[in-house]
């Protein structure tokens, strides 16, 4: 279930009702897509009153959907930047509150695309036309998705 950045704890808590009555671990998944600017201020109420509940759910962030805006040119993309910081708000949040951060989903390709900008080949906005070549959303290069998984990695070493 997808969860953005205006979803309550009690929406949240009328899902698992729903949807995992029997509050069995592992059969519901919230995935967060909240953005950048509002992971750490919207995520820790809503992992805290789900893990009062007693429910046992599986915490996926989603840190692609709530960073895509227009660029100038008109290119769909993300800023890198924002991508790295929400996933880091989403460990931030779990490390403080003692939870599991259970995964992330990410768009991405081993292709040397211009779709999302920044990271360590610096993409610009002006980059983008060069090689954009997603038909829905923009996705991490090669680069950016390994320097992404390492980032990732050391937060996992870190908990």
């Amino acid at each position: 279930v997808k969860l953005g950045p205006k979803t309550t704890v009690e929406e949240a808590l009328a899902l698992i009702e729903k949807l995992d009555p029997n509050r069995e671990p592992g059969r519901l998944t919230f995935i967060t897509r909240m953005g950048a600017g509002k992971i750490r201020e919207v995520l820790p109420a809503l992992v805290d009153g789900v893990t009062k509940s007693g429910a046992q759910v599986l915490w996926v962030c989603d840190p692609m959907h709530g960073n895509t805006y227009e660029a100038p040119s008109g290119y769909k993309t993300r800023r890198f930047d924002d991508v790295i910081d929400e996933v880091t708000g989403f460990f931030e949040v779990h490390k403080t509150l003692g939870t599991h951060p259970g995964g992330i989903h990410i768009e991405l390709t081993g292709d040397d695309v211009t779709e999302c900008v920044g990271g360590g080949e610096q993409i610009s906005h002006d980059d983008l036309a060069t090689r954009y070549e997603s038909a829905c959303d923009p996705r991490l290069n090669h680069s950016q998705s390994l320097e992404l998984a390492f980032l990732v990695a050391e937060m996992l070493r870190d908990r």
